[in-house]
Order: C-alpha cells, then structure tokens, then sequence
C-alpha cells in the first residue's frame, strides 16, 4: 500500500511506490486523495515512458491535448517544456514561466485539474521547479483582507506574463500578444466545490478590475510577497527520472531560471478542468 510522506509542512509529499502498483489502476484514488492534501506529489526515479505517463495520467483524469496545433490541426498529447526552439515552437512562450503561475488562466475551459511533469534532462545549473500553495496564502490573511480579497476581480493577460521577460517589447508584439490570447477576468479568490478558498494570482495578473493602476499594483505586490512566503514554498531539486503531479488548482508554479542551450528537457502530461474559477 502506497505511503505518502511530506517533503514540507504545507506543501509536497513523496510518495512511497513502485512503478508496478502507481500504474494499477487502483491506486488513482489514494494518488487523487493524497493531491488534494499536499497539493504536489513527487514520484524520485521512476523514469516513466511517454506511453506509461499517458497510461497513469489516464488514471488519474481526462487527459487532455496541449501546446500549439500541428500541421494536421492535431495537438500533442505529452508535450516537450523546453526553450531549445528546434525542439518546440512554442518555446519563446516558455520564457515567461520562470515566473509564478497558475496554467490554463486564458482558456475558455475550466484550468487544468493537474499537471504531470517527468524530467528527462537537466541543465547543469538552475531549471529546479518551485511550487507554492495558495490554499494556504488565502487561510494565512487576516479576516479584513479575506474579505475585501472575496470581492475584487482581476483581469489576465499573455501580454502581462510576457512583459515579464520583455518589458521594451514593441507595440507591434503587443498587439500580437493581444490577438493570439484574449484577456480573461477571474475572481482573485477562487471559491471551490470542495468548500476550500484559494488566491488566483501570478505572472498572468494584469490589473485589478475597477481599481487605480497604483493601488491595483500595489496590492498584487503585496498579495504576491504574502502568497510566496518561504514556508509556503517547495523547491524540486530534479533527478533525471522524476514525476511530479501538482493541483494545477491550488498551486502556483514557476521554473528558476536556467541556459536555454543547456538542453533541459521536461514532458508534460495536463489533466482536464472539472471546476471553473468562480
């Protein structure tokens, strides 16, 4: 019977399986179980296939297709995290996620459920991930701003997340920014079915609806330095082989920097949205 044990008081836990029993179907309600408790969950060296992280994301979930469309309309299913542009065309958009995000922000379907990550290469330096629970972000405000936090929306962009690592970027780009991902609106705190509230922030974070630009930044700062906080962080040291699932839901993410030519490499499984962010 698998055993989960925490890697950090609030967020994380490894789990204590073999490769054999985390592909049994039914260990997908404990891994599920275990998910909504400790929000990311690392399975050290099981180097999966392609094929046996489809299999077990398929347990787990809905999976779902990702990235850009091929030629034949079709999107992949494992998709490569990479910012070597001969290995994807979309890895300038990969620049933006050394910073902390909730993925699936833009869609017109609910966020992802969960992510699974396997890393196949490493960069030398860098390329650890780092995850943050903003279930605990929302519990850790004070009753004031739990209640000012309940009613204000925030409007996201791909321009915002791409101004991260392009401030000067020229107005045309803007406006390409603009085209390919319309803006969506959320509320800043996300009300789930299960009764748990959690803070939607992130890279993605253009402005808050209705405020002026100063206080709107101001608060976002502040929100965000509350949210990051060390004790609600897990930082991954990768080892080639690695599987982490997070709660897309309840977890921000981000990549630290790394050499784009270093050749790290990561493949992606995503698991349908089963709430929208209300």
């Amino acid at each position: 019977m698998a055993t989960f044990i925490p890697l950090r008081p609030r967020i994380g836990a490894e789990a204590q399986v073999t490769r054999e029993e985390m592909l049994d179907p039914a260990f997908a309600g404990s891994c599920l179980a275990a998910l909504e408790k400790h929000g990311v969950l690392l399975f050290p060296q099981v180097h999966l296939t392609d094929e046996q992280q489809v299999e077990f994301s398929s347990h787990l979930g809905k999976v779902i297709p990702q990235g850009p469309k091929r030629a034949d309309g079709t999107r992949e299913i494992v998709f490569k995290i990479t910012l070597d542009q001969k290995e994807n065309n979309a890895a300038e958009y990969l620049k933006s996620t050394v910073h902390w995000h909730i993925d699936g922000l833009f869609d017109e379907t609910p966020p992802p459920r969960a992510t699974l990550l396997s890393g196949r290469r490493l960069s030398p330096t860098g390329g650890q991930t780092e995850f943050c629970n903003v279930y605990a972000a929302y519990e850790d405000l004070s009753e004031a701003d739990r209640r000012a936090c309940d009613s204000l929306r925030i409007m996201h962009s791909l321009e915002a997340s791409n101004r991260v690592w392009n401030p000067g970027a020229s107005e045309e780009e803007r406006t390409r920014w603009r085209n390919h991902r319309k803006p969506k609106e959320h509320p800043l705190v996300w009300k789930h079915a299960s009764g748990r509230k959690s803070l939607v922030l992130g890279m993605t974070v253009d402005y808050v609806v209705g405020m002026p630009a100063a206080g709107s930044a101001a608060l976002v700062e502040r929100l965000t330095a509350h949210t990051t906080r060390p004790e609600n962080v897990y930082r991954h040291e990768w080892s080639v082989g690695d599987l982490l699932i997070w709660d897309n839901c309840g977890v921000m993410h981000r990549a630290l920097p790394y050499d784009p030519t270093s050749g790290r490499m990561m493949h992606r499984t995503v698991l349908d949205g089963i709430e929208a962010i209300t």
